[in-house]
């Protein structure tokens, strides 16, 4: 004890001694004192200024500084929402791209562990076997530079490059309204629903209605092969790929919502009105000055001298837009037993609504297809119509359900389940991720930007957006990657397999017409 208070006392007093030395060679310690805490302080500013200036530091960490005020920049841009928005967009963006360095598994794709947690993805839809179908014509000879560049020259609205997880546009004409951006909107958040696995690739796409590619200018050894050329719909007699619409990710002209948005307003519709209480006609809204099969279907309208069992209705799109789209709301219409189908110039956009309301569909007979309706059955999904008779296929085919309701009530609900559940959008990103994916397994050079293409990302598309068209925009955007892997690619079918497809729907369709001929023939 007595040793440790001698240490202390040693210790203070060398303390002490240490200290009268210091202030015995140093004549001016208040002035040293401040030119150390200036040099402090300056360097330390000087730091921060640097780090900010790369991006690695916030000043407004100094907040108890109050002689620092920063005030940061912000985007240059007319509209109030949209520079958080646009914030969101790229966090989003820099996420993806984040997640496209993941490394490769054995079968080559991203090693996801969120994806590999979950069970093995399902099967796809059967009208997933139509894209083998669709691209038949370039099994054998693949698809050269020379095909594409002569799809350019057959009047594509764009081409779409897709390098390294990301996309390129080059855009040669004007589409109708802004199919092309909501088309380039899909093709985007296809790549944020399924970041880094979409393979490098360049098409070309035709944002019309009707197909270009004729079967006939490429039949026998001597013709070329015929130019790959995407659009919304084909027929039989053409060879266009067809690819899911624009309307999908939003039709902002005449206010029609991203298709999940949609579904769940008309699933909503369908509970205001019980099936059984609904009118006991068919029904149809549209405009018909765009093709002469609408306009015959008018002559089928109640009148004073005939009731074809019809209630039928023009829809005037620049009334509308004046008004505010009040009449034309989609879950609004789910109010009659049935609804018509019917195409205008070509296919129709308004097919999946119609579909969707639980309404047994009159489905008159189509020229042309989309990518969904292949896997549809008549009686099953919808009721067939004749095209050359429509009126009395039409009084027909609601008489028939009036006396078969609880029949009709099911092709109606069958029809609904399968665009509910088959035609849904995480089916439909399925769709174009596996026609894409096939599509580029057939390209025979490697794809690069051409001159004149730009970049497109979400934020350089949704940030000078305005109005309805940046709410869609908005609404349909991926937030999140998704979960689970594409469903599983069924195989092709075989010679044998599509003709009884084939074979099969048409026997349907001609049972139904017999049906339709007995009645007739029985009437007084």
């Amino acid at each position: 004890m007595l040793q440790r208070k001698s240490m202390k006392r040693n210790n203070n007093s060398d303390t002490l001694t240490n200290r009268h030395a210091s202030l015995k060679t140093t004549s001016y310690p208040g002035k040293r004192i401040a030119k150390a805490t200036l040099f402090f302080v300056s360097c330390l500013f000087i730091s921060a200024g640097l780090l900010d200036l790369l991006g690695c530091f916030d000043s407004t960490t100094f907040a108890g500084l109050k002689q620092v005020t920063t005030i940061r920049k912000q985007p240059i841009t007319t509209h109030h929402k949209f520079p958080d928005q646009c914030d969101v967009v790229q966090n989003q963006t820099q996420q993806q791209q984040e997640r496209q360095q993941l490394p490769m598994s054995e079968d080559g794709t991203k090693n996801d562990k969120a994806r590999s947690s979950h069970s093995r993805p399902s099967t796809c839809p059967s009208y997933f076997r139509w894209i083998h179908e669709d691209l038949r014509p370039w099994r054998e000879t693949g698809i050269t530079r020379g095909m594409l560049e002569k799809a350019r020259n057959n009047k594509a609205h764009f081409r779409v490059i897709i390098l390294d997880g990301k996309v390129y546009v080059k855009k040669y004409r004007k589409s109708i309204d802004t199919r092309d951006v909501f088309t380039l909107w899909g093709i985007l958040q296809l790549l944020r629903w399924y970041p880094g696995r979409l393979p490098d690739l360049e098409l070309m796409f035709d944002a019309n209605d009707r197909p270009t590619v004729r079967s006939n200018d490429y039949r026998g050894q001597q013709h070329p092969a015929p130019p790959p050329i995407f659009r919304y719909c084909s027929d039989d007699a053409s060879l266009d790929i067809v690819f899911p619409d624009w309307s999908f990710w939003g039709w902002a002209e005449v206010n029609i919502k991203p298709w999940a948005k949609s579904m769940v307003a008309i699933q909503e519709g369908n509970k205001m009105t019980p099936w059984k209480d609904r009118v006991a006609y068919a029904y149809w809204r549209g405009n018909p000055n765009v093709a002469p099969t609408r306009r015959d279907l008018l002559t089928c309208n109640v009148s004073d001298q005939q009731d074809w069992n019809t209630r039928l209705y023009i829809n005037d799109w620049v009334r509308e837009s004046r008004e505010g789209f009040k009449n034309s709301n989609l879950e609004n219409q789910c109010t009659h037993r049935y609804k018509i189908y019917i195409e205008g110039w070509a296919w129709s956009v308004s097919e999946k609504y119609i579909m969707a309301c639980d309404s047994m569909t009159l489905y008159v007979r189509p020229k042309y297809y989309d990518f969904f309706i292949r896997g549809m059955m008549p009686l099953q999904h919808y009721w067939p119509i004749r095209d050359n008779s429509k009126c009395t296929s039409l009084k027909h085919a609601v008489h028939w359900g009036n006396t078969h309701l609880d029949q009709a009530r099911k092709i109606g609900g069958e029809g609904s389940r399968y665009i509910r559940e088959e035609v849904n959008i995480e089916h439909v990103y399925d769709y174009m991720f596996h026609l894409m994916n096939e599509y580029a397994k057939l390209l025979k050079f490697k794809p690069e930007i051409p001159w004149g293409a730009t970049e497109i990302t979400p934020d350089i598309m949704g940030c000078p957006a305005t109005g309805r068209w940046r709410d869609f925009m908005e609404e349909s955007m991926v937030m999140s990657p998704s979960e689970v892997s594409p469903c599983e690619m069924p195989p092709p079918y075989s010679p044998v397999e599509l003709r009884e497809v084939l074979e099969r729907k048409a026997n349907v369709t001609r049972q139904i017409e017999f049906w339709e001929d007995q009645y007739y023939s029985n009437k007084p």
